[in-house]
C-alpha cells in the first residue's frame, strides 16, 4: 500500500507491506522511489512501514508510477 497525502501543499508519503511480502519488497524501497518525484530526498523506516515527504504534491501520479515500477521490478 502506498499513500500520498496533501499536507498543506507539501506531499506526505507512507508505504506499508505485509509481513509475508517483506522478503521480496520493502516499504522503504517504495517510499524512496516515490519521494524524488515529489521533490524530496530519502525516506525511511522499516521493511513493513516507511515514510517520507516532498515539496510538490502536484507530481503524485509520477510518484505512484515510480513505486509501481519497483513492484514490477
Amino acid at each position: 500500500m502506498l499513500l500520498i497525502a496533501d499536507a498543506n501543499g507539501k506531499a506526505a508519503v507512507a508505504a506499508g507491506v505485509t509481513g509475508d511480502l517483506t522478503d521480496r519488497i520493502s516499504a522503504v524501497d517504495l517510499v524512496r522511489a516515490a519521494v524524488p518525484e515529489l521533490g524530496g530526498k530519502g525516506g525511511g523506516g522499516r521493511p513493513d512501514l516507511a515514510q517520507g515527504g516532498g515539496r510538490d504534491i502536484a507530481n503524485a501520479d509520477a510518484a505512484i508510477s515510480a513505486a509501481q515500477a519497483i513492484l514490477k521490478g
